[in-house]
């Protein structure tokens, strides 16, 4: 008696990905009514028969993403994380979801934890600080990956690396503080050694070195107290600079809430632009310019290519920057 055909025979036979068999034999509308047939056509030429009893056996969590986010607190990455997620959804899969808390150990663990269970596919927004664990544990587990928004691995053909373009996004809020008379720029926030950081402020660097203005930098953690101590700072202790781009809008809307404190009138006395375009940007006084990144139009692409990417088979590009806008509000403008 012959040797009984597997998903595997199947697939190859098919000239398909083991992924898409699975979606065949799941009925998921994510697969081409020609490749289904293609499918179909290869299991009755084999005669394969599915074992349904032995699919639960190995596991119901066929279909599962995982998803794994540096700061969940940070409503950018919550806004993110919750399109991808709808839209995983929308396609029958479910998702599960971990906050690493930017410690790079708790993501080697839950993404360790997440292959143990036989996880489809992860989408990575990494914490800082990794040496090459998880690369290597998702290589071994030969399953998809993408890292989104951060970068933790260079290998881009393997692990394709999708995110905004910030260095645009800077340049475009430079002009627009140059274009509005600013003459003593800042960028403030963002920890130094991060090559976000550096990606976000290379376009103010640019558009400061081609107006022949100096740059001045205050990096620190980008978070609502950073930004209000810096703008304390500058109020009192640095007299002259008059506008600034700030890392991240919650570290802008902390610089809001210290001008308010020591009564410097926003998009007059100093002119301001966050980063992000959060939903709170539109909704404070006075409302604060931001370079929008539409992370929940991000997030919706990148769970589709992902979708794709199990479909199919075919490994999306090695990397994808998603264009960016920005939004001129009372901050920079006035009112």
């Amino acid at each position: 008696m012959g040797k009984r055909p597997t998903i595997i025979d199947v697939a190859r036979h098919a000239g398909v990905s083991k992924s898409t068999v699975s979606l065949v034999l799941q009925n998921s509308p994510l697969v081409k009514k020609e490749t289904r047939e293609t499918v179909e056509e290869s299991m009755l030429a084999l005669n394969y028969v599915y074992n349904r009893s032995a699919a639960n056996l190995r596991g119901s969590d066929a279909g599962l993403i995982g998803l794994v986010i540096n700061d969940l607190r940070n409503p950018f990455f919550t806004e993110f994380a919750t399109s991808a997620q709808m839209t995983f959804a929308s396609h029958g899969f479910a998702t599960v979801v971990a906050n690493t808390d930017e410690d790079p150990d708790i993501q080697a663990r839950v993404i360790a934890s997440m292959i143990e269970h036989g996880v489809s596919a992860l989408v990575i927004s990494p914490a800082y600080g990794d040496r090459g664990t998880v690369s290597e544990m998702i290589k071994r587990a030969g399953i998809p990956a993408m890292q989104v928004l951060r970068m933790m691995d260079g290998q881009t053909d393997v692990f394709p690396f999708f995110s905004l373009d910030y260095a645009k996004g800077g340049q475009l809020a430079a002009r627009h503080l140059v274009e509005l008379g600013a003459k003593r720029i800042a960028f403030v926030g963002g920890l130094e050694d991060r090559l976000v950081t550096r990606e976000r402020m290379s376009g103010y660097l640019k558009v400061m070195a081609e107006q022949g203005i100096a740059p001045e930098m205050f990096h620190g953690r980008p978070s609502r107290a950073f930004g209000r101590d810096i703008a304390l700072k500058l109020a009192r202790k640095v007299p002259g600079v008059d506008a600034a781009i700030c890392f991240s809008d919650l570290v802008a809307l902390g610089m809001l809430s210290g001008f308010a404190q020591c009564g410097v009138k926003l998009g007059s006395d100093f002119r301001l632009v966050g980063f992000d375009d959060i939903e709170e940007c539109a909704l404070v006084y006075p409302r604060l310019s931001s370079v929008r990144c539409d992370v929940a139009s991000f997030g919706c692409r990148t769970a589709t290519t992902m979708l794709e990417w199990l479909e199919t088979g075919m490994r999306p590009p090695s990397t994808e920057l998603a264009k960016v806008e920005l939004v001129a509000r009372q901050s920079s403008l006035g009112y």
